[in-house]
């Protein structure tokens, strides 16, 4: 059934797990709906666990369709980009219902975490596992690019572990802002400022170079635990982007291989036809061969990580809680009643740290995304330490803020797209 009475085009994985948008069968029917992980300006999330195999957790994007009105091309083009992607490192729209009120978006539920809170968990870490991050990352992205889709908003907010266990893959998440290069020229001025590209900035027609520039600056950011553009005037932001400009400033990069300084310039170069592609960036042999250093950098990274990329710990512990509450009653409710097949209804031992947050992913919501940022639908992030990181006064970049999303509505955007 399409979406808001309009025809679907969009391409849907050949997945058994992926189904028509559906107004006959009530989401209900298919799922326990649970406690509110989040909510955002259009939409709320919940805890799902599947009818049919008890014991199966989904996050649920529940969508106000009056809320949304005049904005839902926004949310139609997520979900054809969503449908068509399906990559082991890329967090998967499974099943998608409607009714008169709302829309609903049955999302894979991820539980590792944010990609900066687990690294400053670690107590090793090195170039070898910072290389290991960014080939996933750079493979989901391959693969997207291959479908014609462009994410255009690739930062670290949007790189999740899928579980707690130490050797989870990461996944790219929130396609709110991704296009589709056969819809159309791409052209506006849309992604978080010191990530987005060159010629994003300069208003210049752009295609999946972009995606490939900010993978820079997260490998940059990955290897020293702060980023390679700062200044907490846009303006005087912006001006770095579009010329280049950084260093691998001592003592923070001493330690680092010049083969991981080869690999991000060749990523973050202004000239696009001289950047590299996704492809390129995986024959790199900082990413395919052994050029990456065992050394341990975790010290380093960490403590500047700490400070430079600090969250409001006041919400991690409010949305801890809801998930925390949410979680043990399903837990007693199992064990009260018990489930046909011998699942309890969920692990308490991973709810005990998590925090949740929603987002309204898309064009349509408020021009600038909200200066303490928002998690990703799906995500359920751990809890790091509640205490306030340690000032670190030789930092590059002491106390940076949180910049705010750009989103294509935004005073300085190029044309529609």
């Amino acid at each position: 059934m399409p979406l808001f009475g309009k025809k679907d085009s969009g391409k849907r994985p050949k997945s058994k797990d992926t189904k028509e948008l559906n107004k006959q069968v009530s989401i209900e029917e298919k799922y326990n709906l649970h406690g509110l992980l989040g909510t955002g300006a259009f939409s709320e999330v919940r805890l799902a666990e599947s009818k049919d195999t008890p014991g199966d957790h989904f996050a649920v994007k529940i969508i106000d369709k009056k809320a949304l009105k005049g904005k839902e091309e926004s949310l139609e083009n997520e979900i054809r980009v969503l449908r068509r992607l399906t990559h082991p490192n890329i967090v998967q729209l499974l099943e998608t219902y409607e009714d008169k009120a709302k829309v609903y978006l049955v999302m894979e539920l991820v539980t590792g975490g944010e990609l900066f809170d687990r690294i400053v968990e670690k107590g090793s870490y090195t170039e070898k596992d910072a290389s290991h991050l960014i080939r996933q990352i750079l493979e989901a992205v391959d693969y997207m690019h291959e479908q014609g889709v462009v994410h255009r908003d690739l930062k670290p907010e949007n790189l999740l572990y899928y579980s707690p266990e130490d050797d989870s893959k990461i996944m790219i998440s929130d396609f709110g802002l991704s296009k589709m290069e056969d819809s159309g020229i791409m052209a506006t001025a849309c992604g978080t400022p010191g990530y987005v590209a060159p010629e994003v900035l300069a208003q210049k027609p752009y295609g999946k170079a972009v995606d490939v520039w900010s993978i820079g600056v997260i490998s940059y950011i990955l290897l020293c635990g702060y980023p390679p553009f700062y200044d907490e005037n846009d303006a005087n932001l912006f001006a770095q982007i579009l010329k280049g400009e950084f260093e691998f400033d001592s003592p923070y990069w001493d330690e680092i291989s010049e083969s991981a300084k080869h690999f991000i310039k060749n990523l973050m170069c202004v000239n696009v036809e001289k950047r590299y592609t996704c492809k390129q960036a995986l024959g790199h042999p900082w990413i395919s061969g052994n050029e990456a250093s065992s050394k341990n950098i975790h010290g380093t990274v960490s403590e500047q990580l700490k400070k430079n990329f600090a969250k409001s710990r006041w919400k991690q512990a409010y949305y801890a809680a809801t998930v925390i509450r949410q979680m043990q009653r399903m837990a007693l409710s199992s064990n009260s009643s018990g489930s046909a097949d011998g699942h309890s209804s969920l692990n308490t031992s991973t709810a005990t740290t998590a925090t949740a947050t929603a987002t309204d992913n898309g064009n349509g919501r408020n021009c600038v995304k909200d200066a303490e940022g928002e998690a990703n639908v799906g995500a359920i992030k751990q809890s790091s330490s509640a205490t306030s990181a340690p000032s670190l006064n030789e930092s590059p970049h002491a106390d940076i803020k949180n910049h705010q999303r750009i989103s294509p509505n935004c005073s300085f955007s190029g044309k529609a797209n």
